[in-house]
């Protein structure tokens, strides 16, 4: 029987903390579609002034947030954004860009540091007098951190560099930063200095911050209003989201602090696994809360059986591939439960090898 729990599937399973609970049961509320919830309002003014924009948007998930974002750059059909041929929005997010708003993605490879080449994103940008026979190039997308990549981290140099890359063809940026208080917090600078070239960000709530609904897109006042009408026409009109809100605003003023710690959590673990016998975690990938923790060739493992005898033991991994997990950390594991899970990542192959030789 499973006496203990350690859930590193994602930073998405963190459950609301009693001070969340209790903001949530007391938040002043309105109707947020017509404009009038108070706590909504000061949720998006609060990020808004973090980022350094105009204005802000919550929205009920990442995903939203992206599209929607996407969709008031690209407002014309057969638009072309570029992006990571790595990131989230090119592979995880259901092909919305092009099923729901008509735009074409041209993916550029990812480093192993989550950056696109510059050059390679200045070549595909499409000359405008092919414009009979190709999309038209409208944005240019980067994520930060880079989830698919170890969750590495961006510089504001880099940025800054693709925003002048856009500036310079009359393109818009776009930021997916659904763990940008991550990259912030390794990179040991301000959240709006990482994103000051771009014209548009989405900020996951629910990740590493810890609440447990939502995202907010942040812009100017003008690409807010047009983001509003399409929030609606895509169902995300939620009423009453001052609940969500408050929340979020918990989430903002309590756990931006611990995400550090996270961090060190993430490399405490990333060692120990690195010091067992058939796994192997490059370590300087490990810049945040994510781990990718590969099985050598040479073990008689594969990350099916691992996957399996962890969960026997309580411990909740991803499974990329046949010879990759994935672990994240968040507020809600412990020192404790970082050295639980070496334990359990030792008896697992241990118990895998044992079972393979016959024993």
């Amino acid at each position: 029987m499973v006496t203990r729990m350690v859930d590193l599937r994602s930073d998405t399973v963190t459950k609301p903390t009693e001070a969340m609970q209790a903001a949530m049961a007391t938040a002043e509320v309105d109707d947020d579609v017509l404009g009038f919830d108070p706590t909504a309002f000061r949720l998006e003014t609060e990020i808004a002034k973090i980022m350094g924009k105009e204005a802000a948007l919550f929205v009920p998930s990442g995903t939203m947030g992206n599209l929607i974002s996407v969709l008031v750059h690209c407002d014309i059909r057969g638009s072309e954004v570029i992006l990571g041929d790595n990131s989230h929005i090119h592979i995880y997010e259901n092909g919305g860009i092009s099923t729901i708003g008509g735009v074409y993605p041209r993916p550029v490879k990812n480093n192993e540091d989550g950056t696109m080449d510059i050059d390679l994103i200045e070549a595909s940008i499409r000359d405008q007098r092919g414009e009979l026979f190709y999309p038209t190039t409208r944005l240019i997308c980067l994520e930060n951190s880079q989830a698919n990549c170890g969750g590495r981290c961006l510089s504001v140099e880099y940025t800054n560099r693709v925003g002048e890359l856009a500036k310079k063809h009359g393109l818009k940026l776009h930021i997916d930063g659904a763990r940008l208080f991550n990259a912030a917090t390794a990179l040991h600078v301000p959240v709006h200095r990482l994103v000051q070239a771009a014209d548009s960000v989405s900020v996951c709530l629910s990740k590493g911050l810890g609440a447990p609904v939502g995202s907010v897109i942040v812009g100017s006042k003008s690409f807010i209003t047009k983001a509003r009408i399409l929030r609606k026409t895509l169902g995300g009109g939620m009423r009453q989201i001052g609940m969500l809100c408050a929340a979020a605003l918990v989430a903002l003023q309590e756990n931006v602090g611990k995400l550090e710690g996270d961090h060190k959590k993430a490399r405490t673990l990333a060692d120990g696994l690195n010091d067992i016998k058939g796994l192997r975690v490059d370590i300087n990938s490990v810049e945040t809360n994510i781990i990718f923790i590969d099985i050598e060739e040479s073990s008689s493992t594969t990350a099916a059986k691992l996957f399996k005898n962890l969960e026997e033991r309580g411990v909740l991994v991803m499974q990329v591939n046949s010879s990759r997990l994935r672990g994240v950390l968040h507020h809600q594991v412990s020192a404790s439960d970082v050295y639980y899970t070496l334990s359990c990542f030792q008896q697992a192959v241990k118990g895998v090898e044992q079972t393979e030789n016959g024993n």
